[in-house]
């Protein structure tokens, strides 16, 4: 009777204890416990863009422009160099240009072609020559030879050969005030040469060099002031620059409807012409804004007056795409590894349930606030309930798997005062949760990161041109995570879509 009796009385009293528990469960409250979190400035809305373009021509494309727009033939008049002897001269010359050759070289292009003419001189000795002539004549032959001979000489027709080259070189600069200029030079080299004229020698370099001379400087001097003031250049990044202006839509896989990639170009850059054996090589280039905005927007994009000028090594594209994540989407994103889930999950003496997860950034980290449910597995009166864990971790990228997780897990301080409602057998269980943590609180990037480098690389393929006398090649190659950051509200992985955009001029027109 007395036997019976004890175990009336202990199983009231375990019925007792559950029901105490589950009043404990019950009353206790279902909501995360906050922490006081350390307010964060808001994420700046804008990133920095870049598209610098190397232009590329070839020397083959000069020296043809030069063939085709330098005159072929120069022809000119020289003065008389002796009135003492001569009377009546006529000095004439005419030169006819080669085919031209180009020589690169740090900082400047030579274009050379060889010249080839002749002079040619008529006219008569003077009077006093004539006498002079006949004197000297009569004295060897007697007069009435002399006086045969000296109607032949008279009057003279002489020729001589004209031969040389020509060699202009450049030394191109681009100019803040989107012009360029060409620093151009110009040298005319003449073999010697001599007329003979009724005994008398006349120096064909001599007659002819200071004409030519002036002629070709008049053309090169015209030749500078056009290409000094020609507007090409700017035309054609005005052009350039309004076709860049604009938003982009970034709907699709991974991005939800109404996302749209703005592009404001702020900056104009440019870098000197490198120069080698084969190519002149011009380097162009935009630094542009970019931000993510919930509708098309019509960015304002004033065209700069002046350029910045770069380095020349420093081309390609980059653009900056940042991907915001919402905390309220990280925790729908996260809650499906965790809510419903015990750890450890191959048993152990306490048990851990989470029943909900909350996402949070105090600070330079993440806090992840878990509402567990914790029991003793040991006893039958083992000691549990509800209680919020408070785990911090930092946000790390891995570039290979596109992914975002967590890392340098630890638990809050302010997680202590949980174990003394739950039992130290539950703070067994935490270091299974942190590595649960770490492990399945992974964000996979690659649907946002392959539709960002998609949508960038069909912007950038409209530039593709296989024309006559251009050729210009884009393409987006690869797309990088550069950046993880932060704000009280929302977090953000800076994509960078990375590739290049070549231009190739092998046909240049006249300017």
């Amino acid at each position: 009777m007395r036997f019976k009796t004890i175990l009336i009385a202990l199983a009231i009293i375990a019925l007792s204890f559950g029901v105490t528990l589950k009043a404990f469960d019950w009353l206790s409250p279902r909501a995360v416990s906050p922490l006081t979190l350390q307010a964060l400035p808001p994420l700046p809305a804008i990133r920095q863009s870049s598209v610098v373009v190397p232009v590329s021509v070839p020397l083959t494309a000069i020296r043809d422009l030069v063939d085709r727009s330098a005159p072929r033939n120069f022809s000119g008049r020289a003065d008389n160099p002796m009135p003492q002897l001569v009377q009546n001269a006529d000095i004439s010359w005419t030169v006819a240009r080669g085919a031209v050759a180009t020589k690169g070289a740090p900082e400047q292009v030579t274009v050379t072609a060889p010249l080839i003419g002749t002079l040619s001189a008529r006219g008569s000795l003077s009077s006093s020559a004539q006498n002079q002539v006949g004197d000297t004549l009569g004295k060897l032959f007697g007069d009435k030879v002399a006086k045969q001979v000296g109607v032949n000489i008279k009057s003279f027709n002489a020729s001589g050969e004209i031969k040389g080259m020509i060699a202009i070189t450049a030394r191109p600069k681009v100019l803040p005030d989107w012009h360029v200029d060409p620093n151009l030079t110009a040298q005319v080299i003449l073999s010697d040469s001599n007329v003979a004229i009724g005994g008398a020698r006349i120096n064909v370099p001599a007659q002819v060099k200071p004409v030519i001379d002036k002629a070709v400087n008049d053309q090169i001097a015209q030749l500078q002031r056009t290409i000094r003031d020609d507007g090409a250049l700017e035309r054609s990044a005005r052009r350039e620059w309004a076709r860049i202006c604009r938003s982009i839509p970034l709907q699709g896989a991974g991005v939800p409807n109404g996302f749209w990639l703005e592009l404001r170009p702020t900056k104009a850059l440019a870098a000197q012409p490198q120069i080698d054996g084969a190519t002149v090589a011009l380097t162009l280039g935009i630094v542009a804004d970019s931000r993510i905005t919930t509708a098309p927007t019509k960015p304002e994009c004033p065209f700069p007056a002046q350029l910045e000028m770069v380095a020349p090594d420093s081309t390609g594209v980059k653009v900056a795409v940042p991907i915001d994540i919402p905390f309220k989407e990280l925790d729908r994103v996260i809650e499906p590894q965790f809510v419903g889930r015990t750890f450890p999950e191959n048993g152990g003496a306490a048990a851990i349930t989470v029943k909900r997860v909350n996402v949070a950034a105090s600070g330079d980290r993440l806090l992840i606030s878990m509402l567990v449910d914790a029991k003793g597995q040991k006893s039958l009166f083992s000691f549990g309930g509800e209680a919020t864990l408070h785990i911090w971790g930092r946000p790390v990228l891995n570039q290979e798997d596109q992914t975002l997780r967590l890392s340098d897990m630890q638990l809050a301080v302010e997680s202590e005062a949980a174990f003394g409602l739950l039992g130290e057998a539950a703070r067994a269980a935490v270091p299974y949760l942190q590595k649960a943590i770490a492990e399945r609180a992974v964000i996979d990037l690659k649907p946002e990161s392959l539709n960002v480098q998609r949508r960038i690389g069909a912007v950038i393929a409209a530039y593709q041109r296989n024309e006559d006398g251009l050729r210009i090649s884009s393409e987006i190659s690869s797309l990088r995570l550069t950046d993880v950051a932060f704000d009280s509200t929302m977090l953000r992985v800076t994509a960078e879509a990375n590739g290049i955009l070549e231009v190739t001029i092998t046909k240049l027109k006249a300017p």
